[in-house]
């Protein structure tokens, strides 16, 4: 699912960029601009990071920014962004991130399905780390691939 879901538009990679608001604006904007979100699910993002939702720090550098569905999810959709150097997530130096998710579900069922492949490939250190490594959509690719034949 992971690899039908983060298509190659929806995997960005950056070396400009302004902090941790700047970083959930590029993600989720794969998704805005494709109709799986509004802009009222930014947002929602942005207004529980800044409330202290550093909970998104999945460690190893990498977050998974999301909110309620009710905030603005019209179709479940992914998006990835890589970005170097790492941004303080809610400017916090505990919270380093070079690997930015955006998942949108709408739906219990399809937020745990996205979240358990994710944390299977995430779990993974071979995966793991091809896919902290990845600089193009094909480094992307690869890893998701390592990912399913583990």
């Amino acid at each position: 699912m992971l690899i039908e879901q983060l298509s190659d538009d929806r995997i960005q990679f950056t070396t400009e960029l302004d902090g941790w608001r700047a970083a959930i604006e590029t993600v989720s904007r794969p998704l805005l601009d494709d109709g799986s979100i509004t802009r009222s699910y930014i947002d929602a993002m942005i207004e529980s990071i800044a409330a202290g939702g550093t909970y998104i720090d999945l460690g190893f550098g990498i977050a998974l920014a999301h909110a309620r569905p009710e905030k603005g999810v019209v179709r479940t959709g992914l998006s990835a962004l890589w970005v170097d150097p790492a941004v303080l997530l809610n400017d916090e130096e505990a919270h380093p991130i070079t690997l930015f998710f955006c998942l949108a579900a709408t739906d219990t069922e399809s937020h745990l399905s996205t979240m358990s492949e994710l944390a299977r490939l995430l779990s993974d250190d071979r995966a793991r780390a091809v896919l902290l490594s990845a600089r193009t959509t094909a480094d992307v690719r690869a890893a998701l691939m390592t990912g399913v034949t583990q």
